[in-house]
Protein backbone atom coordinates (compact mmCIF):
# COMPACT_ATOMS: atom_id res chain seq x y z
CA UNK A 1 0.00 0.00 0.00
CA UNK A 2 2.87 2.32 0.82
CA UNK A 3 4.53 1.63 -2.55
CA UNK A 4 1.24 2.11 -4.39
CA UNK A 5 0.75 5.52 -2.74
CA UNK A 6 3.64 6.93 -4.87
CA UNK A 7 1.54 6.41 -7.98
CA UNK A 8 -1.40 8.43 -6.62
CA UNK A 9 -1.84 11.64 -8.57
CA UNK A 10 -3.48 14.89 -7.54
CA UNK A 11 -6.58 14.00 -9.51
CA UNK A 12 -7.24 11.11 -7.14
CA UNK A 13 -8.09 13.58 -4.41
CA UNK A 14 -10.87 15.09 -6.45
CA UNK A 15 -14.06 14.57 -4.40
CA UNK A 16 -15.93 13.64 -7.57
CA UNK A 17 -13.54 10.81 -8.34
CA UNK A 18 -15.61 7.72 -7.53
CA UNK A 19 -12.70 5.41 -8.26
CA UNK A 20 -10.58 7.12 -5.61
CA UNK A 21 -13.41 6.89 -3.07
CA UNK A 22 -13.85 3.18 -3.74
CA UNK A 23 -10.11 2.45 -3.50
CA UNK A 24 -9.40 4.47 -0.37
CA UNK A 25 -12.66 3.36 1.23
CA UNK A 26 -11.78 -0.28 0.60
CA UNK A 27 -8.32 0.22 2.06
CA UNK A 28 -9.75 1.84 5.22
CA UNK A 29 -12.34 -0.92 5.65
CA UNK A 30 -9.68 -3.59 5.16
CA UNK A 31 -7.37 -1.97 7.75
CA UNK A 32 -10.08 -1.66 10.40
CA UNK A 33 -11.56 -5.11 9.77
CA UNK A 34 -8.08 -6.62 9.78
CA UNK A 35 -7.38 -5.03 13.19
CA UNK A 36 -10.82 -6.07 14.50
CA UNK A 37 -10.28 -9.66 13.35
CA UNK A 38 -7.04 -10.00 15.27
CA UNK A 39 -8.53 -8.40 18.38
CA UNK A 40 -11.41 -10.90 18.22
CA UNK A 41 -9.00 -13.79 17.60
CA UNK A 42 -6.74 -12.73 20.49
CA UNK A 43 -9.73 -12.42 22.84
CA UNK A 44 -11.04 -15.86 21.83
CA UNK A 45 -7.65 -17.49 22.44
CA UNK A 46 -7.28 -15.65 25.75
CA UNK A 47 -10.69 -16.79 27.04
CA UNK A 48 -10.00 -20.38 25.96
CA UNK A 49 -6.60 -20.48 27.67
CA UNK A 50 -7.91 -18.79 30.81
CA UNK A 51 -10.69 -21.37 31.17
CA UNK A 52 -8.18 -24.16 30.65
CA UNK A 53 -6.01 -22.84 33.48
CA UNK A 54 -8.85 -22.10 35.91
CA UNK A 55 -8.78 -25.70 37.19
CA UNK A 56 -5.17 -25.36 38.29
CA UNK A 57 -3.60 -23.28 41.04
CA UNK A 58 -2.18 -20.18 39.40
CA UNK A 59 1.10 -18.65 40.40
CA UNK A 60 1.67 -14.92 40.85
CA UNK A 61 3.49 -14.84 37.51
CA UNK A 62 0.64 -16.59 35.71
CA UNK A 63 -1.91 -14.19 37.21
CA UNK A 64 0.24 -11.24 36.14
CA UNK A 65 0.41 -12.49 32.53
CA UNK A 66 -3.35 -13.12 32.37
CA UNK A 67 -4.10 -9.69 33.85
CA UNK A 68 -1.74 -8.04 31.38
CA UNK A 69 -3.25 -9.81 28.36
CA UNK A 70 -6.75 -8.86 29.47
CA UNK A 71 -5.75 -5.21 29.80
CA UNK A 72 -3.92 -5.30 26.48
CA UNK A 73 -6.96 -6.61 24.61
CA UNK A 74 -9.18 -4.03 26.33
CA UNK A 75 -6.72 -1.30 25.31
CA UNK A 76 -6.82 -2.43 21.67
CA UNK A 77 -10.62 -2.40 21.72
CA UNK A 78 -10.65 1.18 23.04
CA UNK A 79 -8.17 2.27 20.37
CA UNK A 80 -10.14 0.54 17.60
CA UNK A 81 -13.46 2.09 18.65
CA UNK A 82 -12.03 5.60 19.01
CA UNK A 83 -10.47 5.55 15.51
CA UNK A 84 -13.39 3.75 13.90
CA UNK A 85 -15.82 6.42 15.14
CA UNK A 86 -13.75 9.02 13.26
CA UNK A 87 -14.71 7.56 9.90
CA UNK A 88 -18.36 6.69 10.59
CA UNK A 89 -19.44 9.75 12.54
CA UNK A 90 -18.31 13.27 11.73
CA UNK A 91 -19.52 14.40 15.14
CA UNK A 92 -16.48 12.72 16.72
CA UNK A 93 -13.36 14.88 16.22
CA UNK A 94 -10.38 13.15 14.64
CA UNK A 95 -8.22 14.16 17.61
CA UNK A 96 -10.26 11.74 19.76
CA UNK A 97 -8.44 8.77 18.19
CA UNK A 98 -4.88 9.94 18.92
CA UNK A 99 -5.86 11.06 22.44
CA UNK A 100 -7.42 7.69 23.33
CA UNK A 101 -4.45 5.93 21.73
CA UNK A 102 -2.04 7.93 23.91
CA UNK A 103 -4.07 7.32 27.07
CA UNK A 104 -4.24 3.57 26.35
CA UNK A 105 -0.51 3.31 25.63
CA UNK A 106 0.50 5.25 28.75
CA UNK A 107 -1.89 3.19 30.91
CA UNK A 108 -0.64 -0.11 29.49
CA UNK A 109 2.97 1.01 29.95
CA UNK A 110 2.25 1.79 33.61
CA UNK A 111 0.56 -1.60 34.15
CA UNK A 112 3.43 -3.39 32.42
CA UNK A 113 5.83 -1.75 34.87
CA UNK A 114 3.56 -2.47 37.84
CA UNK A 115 3.09 -6.14 36.91
CA UNK A 116 6.77 -6.46 35.90
CA UNK A 117 5.51 -8.06 32.74
CA UNK A 118 8.75 -7.55 30.81
CA UNK A 119 10.35 -10.19 33.07
CA UNK A 120 7.72 -12.82 32.19
CA UNK A 121 6.65 -14.84 29.16
CA UNK A 122 4.52 -17.83 28.25
CA UNK A 123 6.98 -20.19 29.93
CA UNK A 124 5.32 -19.44 33.27
CA UNK A 125 2.41 -21.68 32.19
CA UNK A 126 4.62 -24.70 31.59
CA UNK A 127 4.65 -27.41 34.24
CA UNK A 128 8.15 -27.24 35.66
CA UNK A 129 10.33 -27.95 38.66
CA UNK A 130 8.70 -25.23 40.75
CA UNK A 131 5.25 -26.76 40.42
CA UNK A 132 6.45 -30.26 41.29
CA UNK A 133 8.46 -28.87 44.18
CA UNK A 134 5.42 -27.09 45.60
CA UNK A 135 3.28 -30.24 45.41
CA UNK A 136 6.01 -32.13 47.23
CA UNK A 137 6.27 -29.42 49.88
CA UNK A 138 2.50 -29.28 50.34
CA UNK A 139 2.40 -33.02 50.86
CA UNK A 140 5.16 -32.90 53.46
CA UNK A 141 3.81 -29.87 55.31
CA UNK A 142 0.09 -30.68 55.30
CA UNK A 143 -0.18 -34.49 55.02
CA UNK A 144 2.63 -35.13 57.49
CA UNK A 145 1.73 -32.04 59.54
CA UNK A 146 5.24 -30.68 59.67
CA UNK A 147 3.73 -27.27 60.44
CA UNK A 148 3.15 -28.50 64.01
CA UNK A 149 6.91 -28.43 64.57
CA UNK A 150 7.79 -25.13 66.31
CA UNK A 151 11.29 -25.10 64.83
CA UNK A 152 10.25 -25.83 61.23
CA UNK A 153 12.41 -23.75 58.91
CA UNK A 154 13.39 -23.38 55.28
CA UNK A 155 16.70 -25.01 56.13
CA UNK A 156 14.98 -28.12 57.49
CA UNK A 157 12.69 -28.37 54.46
CA UNK A 158 15.73 -27.89 52.25
CA UNK A 159 17.30 -31.04 53.69
CA UNK A 160 14.08 -33.01 53.35
CA UNK A 161 13.43 -32.24 49.66
CA UNK A 162 17.01 -31.71 48.50
CA UNK A 163 16.45 -28.17 47.23
CA UNK A 164 17.95 -24.88 48.31
CA UNK A 165 16.03 -22.67 50.80
CA UNK A 166 15.76 -20.03 48.06
CA UNK A 167 14.02 -22.47 45.67
CA UNK A 168 11.62 -23.54 48.40
CA UNK A 169 10.80 -19.95 49.28
CA UNK A 170 10.20 -19.02 45.62
CA UNK A 171 7.96 -22.03 45.10
CA UNK A 172 5.78 -21.20 48.12
CA UNK A 173 5.59 -17.53 47.13
CA UNK A 174 4.48 -18.38 43.61
CA UNK A 175 1.94 -21.11 44.31
CA UNK A 176 0.70 -20.42 47.84
CA UNK A 177 0.83 -16.64 47.24
CA UNK A 178 2.23 -16.27 50.76
CA UNK A 179 5.68 -16.16 52.23
CA UNK A 180 7.03 -19.18 54.11
CA UNK A 181 6.03 -17.98 57.60
CA UNK A 182 2.48 -17.09 56.56
CA UNK A 183 2.11 -20.40 54.72
CA UNK A 184 3.08 -22.38 57.84
CA UNK A 185 1.11 -20.18 60.23
CA UNK A 186 -2.00 -20.45 58.07
CA UNK A 187 -2.10 -24.22 58.51
CA UNK A 188 -1.40 -23.87 62.23
CA UNK A 189 -4.32 -21.46 62.57
CA UNK A 190 -6.64 -23.88 60.76
CA UNK A 191 -5.80 -26.57 63.33
CA UNK A 192 -6.20 -24.07 66.16
CA UNK A 193 -9.69 -23.11 64.93
CA UNK A 194 -10.81 -26.73 65.20
CA UNK A 195 -9.38 -27.09 68.70
CA UNK A 196 -10.97 -23.86 69.89
CA UNK A 197 -14.47 -25.12 69.16
CA UNK A 198 -13.99 -28.85 69.73
CA UNK A 199 -15.86 -30.06 72.82
CA UNK A 200 -12.98 -32.43 73.62
CA UNK A 201 -10.51 -29.54 73.92
CA UNK A 202 -12.72 -27.00 75.69
CA UNK A 203 -10.72 -27.47 78.87
CA UNK A 204 -7.48 -26.44 77.13
CA UNK A 205 -6.33 -22.86 77.50
CA UNK A 206 -5.61 -20.72 74.45
CA UNK A 207 -1.91 -20.84 75.32
CA UNK A 208 -1.95 -24.65 75.31
CA UNK A 209 -3.68 -24.72 71.94
CA UNK A 210 -1.16 -22.23 70.56
CA UNK A 211 1.80 -24.38 71.60
CA UNK A 212 0.11 -27.61 70.46
CA UNK A 213 -0.34 -26.06 67.00
CA UNK A 214 3.34 -25.20 66.63
CA UNK A 215 3.52 -21.58 67.78
CA UNK A 216 6.44 -20.53 69.95
CA UNK A 217 4.52 -17.90 71.88
CA UNK A 218 1.00 -16.74 72.64
CA UNK A 219 1.67 -13.33 71.08
CA UNK A 220 2.74 -14.82 67.74
CA UNK A 221 -0.36 -17.03 67.80
CA UNK A 222 -2.66 -14.07 68.45
CA UNK A 223 -0.99 -12.05 65.69
CA UNK A 224 -1.25 -14.86 63.13
CA UNK A 225 -4.82 -15.73 64.11
CA UNK A 226 -6.01 -12.14 63.78
CA UNK A 227 -4.22 -11.80 60.44
CA UNK A 228 -6.08 -14.73 58.87
CA UNK A 229 -9.39 -14.61 60.75
CA UNK A 230 -9.64 -10.89 61.57
CA UNK A 231 -10.49 -11.70 65.19
CA UNK A 232 -8.72 -12.95 68.30
CA UNK A 233 -8.67 -16.62 69.36
CA UNK A 234 -10.65 -15.85 72.52
CA UNK A 235 -13.34 -14.00 70.55
CA UNK A 236 -13.46 -16.80 68.00
CA UNK A 237 -13.99 -19.41 70.72
CA UNK A 238 -16.59 -17.29 72.47
CA UNK A 239 -18.59 -16.62 69.29
CA UNK A 240 -18.58 -20.28 68.23
CA UNK A 241 -19.43 -21.56 71.69
CA UNK A 242 -22.42 -19.28 72.24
Amino acid sequence: MFAASFFVTKNWFDTNNKQAIIVFGSILIFIYLHFAFYIFLARSIFIKKKKANMKEVQTKSQEAVLTWLQLLIAGFIVIWISFFLNIVDDAVPYITGPIMYSVAVYFLSYKAFELRITELDGAVFKEGDQSMLFHKLSSLITDHKLYLEPDLSLKRLSKLVGKSPQHISESINQYAKRNFNDFINYHRVQDAKKMLVDTHTQNLTISSIAFDCGFNSLSSFNTAFKKFEETTPSSYRKDRSS
